[in-house]
């Protein structure tokens, strides 16, 4: 693609820094800005691109992983991030761990040297008016710069605190246990697995015996009583989740016509039907604590998480609410999201987003029509699919995993069906990438 003008990119986080990259390489001249290091944010202690705040890991890799889907398909379209974490490799096992300093010292240093690329080093505290604009400005966008955004787009659109609960994959829900209903006959939305008051007991023992995960200063985490946590509602009594999330009236077994002592319901998180997440179960506990609770339920006990709960500060927006076409506001034309702020979780998902906002924008500003997502076989354009179709009530944050995307049709174990998706995934992505149109 020849000189498409200039674009934007605000923040230079993974997804900021990944959109100039993939602006430069289109064609485009870009203006790069990024606050650090004049104003850090809390979680922030260089001024260097892409800095890694929590672990330095981008996730597994391999054949049978959805992140190393992710991993090749970012490789495949010339990624920078993929180069540094390359550059910055460390020994890991199965993971992609990187050197931090390393890392985001090769992203900066190849940033700063681009003759395409300007790097404006201020903050930015209202929308910029130039279109096309990427906004990648993170979990812990600037306060003056999201004020601005939420009059912009809504209250409703912008959210501050992040209390997730566990997603399943569908298809590990064992429906000989779990029933389809609603409350009081309503329709059957949701999936109820039903527990006894032994295995009431045995849970609730196990949520309060659980380890928490203790919050960073900057996080300085709140309960609410609309989003409180599992444990805060089991620390309270034994008696008090049967009032709340895991009260089972009006959710009376068909095949037996009996309530059950407790139901855990799960409530669709695709329009697929590929994943579903545990109703009322946002929760701060330890990973590995999670995955030992939920296989406690009935029907989930072999179940497997796609994304675990989480508690922490964190600014996203609703994208099943306010994107219009692929990563682009509606109500504001030429503005592209990426990253934390479009929805996603994750080092490497939010370097995705920023590659294909980076491409959209490219487009724009060379004045050609949108570029169609990538195929939904593709793990990028599953998760892209996903941020648009998702249900926007109590939308979450989403990372990579197996249940963005289908699975093929043929019955096969585990390991050579993830196999399947991941070959499928990638040769679709790479016919993709050859045909431009």
């Amino acid at each position: 693609m020849k000189d498409s003008g200039r674009v934007t990119v605000v923040g230079a986080g993974l997804a900021g820094s990944e959109a100039a990259w993939r602006l430069a390489a289109a064609g485009a001249r870009v203006r790069l800005y990024e606050m650090r290091p004049q104003k850090l944010t809390p979680a922030h202690t260089t001024g260097e691109f892409a800095e890694l705040v929590c672990s330095n890991s981008l996730g597994a890799y391999g054949e049978t992983s959805a992140k190393g889907l992710l991993q090749a398909e970012l490789r495949a379209g010339g990624s920078l991030i993929m180069e540094a974490a390359e550059a910055a490799r460390l020994p890991a096992g199965g993971a992609l761990a990187v050197d931090r300093r390393i890392f985001s010292s090769y992203v900066t240093g190849r940033l700063e040297n681009h003759p395409a690329i300007e790097v404006v080093r201020r903050e930015v505290e209202s929308l910029p008016e130039e279109r096309p604009l990427v906004l990648a400005t993170g979990p812990l966008t600037a306060d003056a710069l999201a004020d601005d955004l939420r009059r912009r787009l809504g209250e409703e659109f912008l959210s501050f605190y992040d209390a997730a609960a566990p997603v399943v994959l569908g298809e590990t829900i064992d429906m000989s246990v779990c029933y389809r209903a609603g409350r009081y006959g309503q329709d059957a939305d949701y999936i109820n697995c039903p527990l006894s008051e032994e295995e009431y007991r045995r849970l609730h023992r196990a949520i309060a015996a659980a380890r928490r995960h203790t919050p960073h200063d900057w996080e300085k985490l709140e309960f609410f009583e609309g989003c409180m946590p599992i444990e805060e509602l089991a620390r309270r009594g034994y008696q008090t989740p049967l009032y709340g999330p895991l009260k089972p009236m009006g959710l009376s077994d068909p095949r037996s016509g009996e309530r059950p002592f407790a139901v855990v319901q799960l409530r669709q998180e695709d329009r697929e039907g590929r994943m579903w997440s545990l109703v009322g179960f946002q929760t701060g506990l330890k990973w590995g604590d999670q995955r030992e609770i939920i296989h406690l339920i009935p029907g989930l006990e072999q179940a497997e998480v796609v994304r675990y709960g989480v508690m922490h500060r964190n600014t996203y927006l609703n994208a099943p609410r306010v994107l219009g076409r692929p990563l682009e506001l509606e109500k504001l034309p030429g503005v592209f999201v990426a990253g934390v702020l479009a929805g996603v979780e994750g080092y490497l998902e939010s370097a995705a987003t920023g590659w294909l906002a980076g491409l959209q924008a490219a487009y724009a500003a060379a004045g050609r029509p949108e570029r169609p997502l990538p195929p939904p076989q593709s793990m990028m354009g599953g998760l892209a699919r996903f941020l648009k179709n998702a249900n926007p009530s109590g939308f979450q944050p989403m990372n990579a995993n197996w249940g963005l995307v289908p699975a093929p049709a043929a019955r096969l174990r585990k390991r050579e069906r993830r196999l399947r998706m991941f070959r499928d995934g990638l040769a679709a992505f790479e016919k993709w990438l050859q045909n431009p149109s």
